[in-house]
């Protein structure tokens, strides 16, 4: 696993149990990320201090439940809650053309249809029925709905994301 190649897809929120299990939030699609047999690094600050390997993972209420080979404890466990969790850029799987995964999404910057720039995507919010932007530019805050009919164009070259507001998002 490079340094290079890790890209984040979670953050370990608390434990599960006494047997060291785990609870984390995925930043993009709950399970898909997280197979048994994939090696998964821990990390804080931007530093990787440990790769584990998954043992398994299942979803749990709005989390998911995993275990990790080498934590077997609730003690051992403890030590990593707040750690954000990377996997090796190579081993996600080739998305269809037109779907992206959070991590190329967060950063680019928002703009209207007539080059009015919003900020710049900070978060993404998943809502059920579809995901949601936080675009912020200072204080400015513009939550936009990651649909076909807002969302018009992702520039991953140019990192820019072109959207046609809905009435009562517009200045």
């Amino acid at each position: 696993m490079g340094k290079d190649a890790l890209i984040p897809v979670g953050k370990i929120v608390g434990t599960h149990g006494i047997k060291g299990h785990l609870k984390a939030v995925s930043y993009g699609d709950p399970l898909d990320l997280f197979v048994p047999g994939k090696d998964l690094a821990l990390g804080r600050g931007g530093e990787v201090l440990a790769t584990f390997r998954i043992a398994f993972a299942s979803p749990y209420k709005r989390v998911i439940r995993l275990g990790l080979e080498g934590i077997g404890s609730i003690e051992a466990a403890e030590a990593w809650i707040g750690c954000q969790l990377f996997i090796d850029l190579a081993a996600l799987p080739q998305l269809e053309e037109g779907s992206y995964y959070w991590y190329q999404i967060v950063g680019l910057e928002a703009f209207t249809l007539h080059d009015r720039r919003l900020g710049r995507v900070e978060a993404i919010l998943p809502t059920g029925s579809n995901d949601v932007y936080v675009v912020r530019d200072g204080k400015k805050e513009v939550l936009i709905p990651a649909t076909d009919s807002v969302v018009v164009d992702i520039d991953l070259k140019q990192k820019i994301l072109r959207v046609d507001l809905p009435e009562g998002l517009e200045d």
